[in-house]
C-alpha cells in the first residue's frame, strides 16, 4: 500500500496556521480539528510542522506563555515528509526511527497534498491484515474464488 491510497480515504482537508499566529490560536486549531499537529504555511509554501510536543516542550517546559509566543518561534523547521508514492512501510519506519508522529506528503512539484499520521498508519495496516485473514478463512474453507 502507499500513501496516496490512505489520502485518497481521507477528506483531502490539510490543516494549517501561519508562522506568526500565536501558539495558543495553533492549540486551540488542534484542539478543535482534533489533531495532534498543524502544517505551518506562508504563501501557499510548507515552511514547518508545530506540534503538541513542540508545544509542550518549547512553551509550557519553557515557561513561555502560549498568547505571547508565535507559531515560528517554536515551530519544527526541518520538516520530513514522505510523496504520495512512497510507502506506508517506508513512512512507518521514518516515524519510528524519528519518533514522530505526523508527515507531511508533497508531490513533485513540493505542493502539500495532505499529512498522514501513526493512526493513519496503524489503521491501514489492520485494514490491511484483516483482508488477508479473511482470504486465508475463504481459501482454508474452499470459499476462496480462485
Amino acid at each position: 500500500m502507499i500513501v496516496q491510497e490512505i489520502l485518497s480515504s481521507k477528506n483531502g482537508e490539510v490543516f494549517h496556521i501561519a508562522p506568526e499566529a500565536s501558539v495558543f490560536e495553533a492549540i486551540s486549531e488542534m484542539a478543535d480539528r482534533n489533531v495532534g499537529a498543524l502544517l505551518v504555511m506562508q504563501r501557499g509554501d510548507l515552511v514547518g510542522i508545530i506540534s503538541e510536543r513542540d508545544y509542550r516542550n518549547k512553551v509550557i517546559l519553557k515557561g513561555r506563555t502560549s498568547k505571547q509566543t508565535q507559531v515560528k518561534e517554536i515551530m519544527t523547521t526541518n520538516v520530513l515528509w514522505v510523496s504520495p508514492s512512497d510507502t506506508i512501510d517506508n513512512c512507518m519506519a521514518i516515524m519510528t526511527q524519528k519518533k514522530i508522529r505526523h508527515l507531511p506528503v508533497l508531490d513533485a512539484s513540493n505542493n502539500v497534498q495532505g499529512v498522514i499520521s501513526i493512526g493513519d498508519l496503524v489503521k491501514s495496516i489492520i485494514d490491511m491484515q484483516e483482508i488477508e485473514i479473511n482470504d486465508m478463512k475463504n481459501y482454508i474453507t474452499g470459499s476462496y474464488p480462485g
